[in-house]
């Protein structure tokens, strides 16, 4: 946090809390003019602590109430298998979240589906051509406690 001030992290923490602020409801907040409010809030864009703007869309309201975490472990480890799994991983619509792991597992997918027969057929049919793929287990959410994209700043 090279070069940010108090003003900074006040706006990165209220746009955290609501991304769809207007430049003037951020100034009021944090006691500036919305022009140099307006000047900070795309510098913090251009350095990247900013990295995008999102709606957080219910799933179940969308009939994908079905959330899995999915633990992957590859078959080999090295690069080139690694970097290909990725890539069919970003092809399947069914994995909102994938992250590389320590541990046991070596990929971690969070996945929505409509229901167990629509996470079977993911399983078998998409997740399952997948060669790099040695093995899985599969965690079912019972329930969403708490989930934020906010950071504790």
């Amino acid at each position: 946090m090279e070069e940010l001030d108090a003003a900074d992290l006040q706006l990165l923490r209220l746009l955290g809390e609501n991304s769809k602020m207007t430049v003037k409801e951020l100034a009021a907040r944090v006691n500036l003019s919305p022009s140099p409010v307006f000047e900070r809030v795309k510098r913090l864009e251009t350095k990247g602590y900013i990295k995008k703007y999102i709606a957080l869309i219910d799933a179940e309201k969308l009939n994908y109430g079905l959330m899995v975490f999915c633990n992957i472990k590859l078959k080999q480890h090295d690069k080139s298998i690694g970097s290909q799994f990725v890539k069919d991983i970003m092809l399947l619509t069914e994995v909102v979240e994938c992250y590389n792991i320590s541990g046991d597992y070596d990929f971690l997918l969070k996945v929505l589906a409509r229901d167990m027969k629509h996470y079977q057929d993911f399983v078998f049919n998409k997740l399952g051509s997948v060669t790099s793929i040695g093995s899985t287990h599969s965690t079912f959410v019972m329930c969403e406690n708490k989930n934020t994209y906010n950071i504790n700043i």
